[in-house]
């Protein structure tokens, strides 16, 4: 079994393994990561040698620090990630090149409408119809997407949103409330199998997913990072946040998205919104506007050009081709977007 993890601004590892009697049997671990001293990589292959095939990645990790001499230096490798590329050989997870991307990128639309598509897109992919997608969206009109468990009238303060014309819409994921301009915000999906993130936590297929854009703003001179759980921040601040989906069954997809902040009216974002004491000081700050800093600023680009090196990146990486949304897809997405997400049950499903 092989298995491969790209340590997310890090290295990639490689690990080749079998499995006989329920152990973990011929351990082999490679790739273009550095360590020091050379014999380390056969201290940890012998640390994974006879280890129970079932052990979740925290355990085998623990097995190779206490196999590793004193003084080891690993540089864009973890122990931890040895043990992810080990659960993700012995899942049969795929990886990025495997497949033959589709890029959509069409005019604005709606926020009922792109919340439908979602869903419809991210089920096209696990009924294998649609190969694998990134979707960068358009907005047409300004927008409050609250996730998916969120309290209607504890997140939204209604009367200022009708004021400013926005929509306000409940997405099929978790996660915190995203704040819409349509040209101050840069928003994208990504519809992939779940055999792509098979060996990984919930929380590392975050960083997993959005490793490329953390390149793609490195060559746009911004050092970015994931901050657990769904946050990726500058040392300026907050630029975007993601959320997930999963549709398990036996051909199962996850649906990734993340909402960046290119431009932001604070000032309408904090009338909109109602964002708690609670909610600011777990991330260590007392003012909200202090918490995101545009890409505007950082990038000195237009919002176009931005997406456009976005993509190139992806591009670059992966490959992609240039697709659409089918006339089927728009049209269950279309009758969605009327009956669950523009309906007040859906929306204040929470109330």
């Amino acid at each position: 079994m092989h298995g491969e993890y790209k340590v997310p601004g890090g290295k990639l590892v490689v690990v080749d393994v079998e499995v006989r009697d329920g152990a973990l049997r011929d351990v082999r671990v490679a790739g273009d990561f550095f360590l020091e001293p050379d014999e380390a990589l056969f201290d940890i292959n012998r640390a994974l040698e006879g280890a129970n095939a079932d052990l979740p990645a925290q355990e085998l990790a623990a097995r190779i620090d206490a196999a590793l001499p004193e003084g080891t230096v690993m540089f864009g490798l973890t122990s931890e990630a040895v043990g992810v590329a080990v659960r993700r050989a012995l899942a049969n997870a795929t990886d990025w090149h495997d497949y033959d991307w589709q890029l959509i990128h069409e005019g604005p639309q709606s926020p009922a409408l792109h919340m439908a598509l979602d869903e419809v897109l991210t089920a096209e992919v696990a009924a294998g119809r649609r190969p694998p997608t990134l979707r960068v969206w358009e907005w047409e009109s300004p927008a409050v997407i609250i996730g998916s468990f969120q309290s209607l009238r504890n997140e939204v303060d209604m009367e200022s949103a009708a004021r400013h014309g926005m929509t306000v819409v409940r997405r099929i994921s978790g996660g915190g409330a995203m704040f819409v301009e349509p040209q101050s915000t840069i928003t994208y999906s990504l519809y992939v199998p779940d055999s792509l993130v098979q060996g990984l936590s919930f929380a590392d297929s975050y960083a997993y997913l959005d490793d490329w854009v953390l390149a793609a703003l490195g060559d746009m001179g911004i050092k970015a990072w994931y901050q657990p759980l769904n946050d990726i921040a500058t040392e300026s601040g907050k630029i975007a946040g993601a959320a997930q989906k999963r549709m398990v069954g036996e051909n199962g997809a996850v649906l990734h998205h993340v909402t960046m902040a290119y431009d932001i009216d604070a000032d309408t974002m904090l009338e909109v919104l109602r964002i708690g004491r609670e909610k600011l000081s777990d991330k260590g700050t007392k003012s909200a506007k202090k918490r995101v800093d545009p890409l505007r600023r950082q990038t000195g680009l237009p919002r176009t050009e931005v997406i456009d090196r976005m993509v190139a990146s992806f591009r670059d990486r992966y490959g992609c081709s240039v697709g659409e949304v089918t006339e089927q897809e728009l049209s269950r997405a279309q009758e969605l977007a009327q009956s669950k997400f523009s309906s007040q049950e859906w929306t204040a499903r929470v109330p």
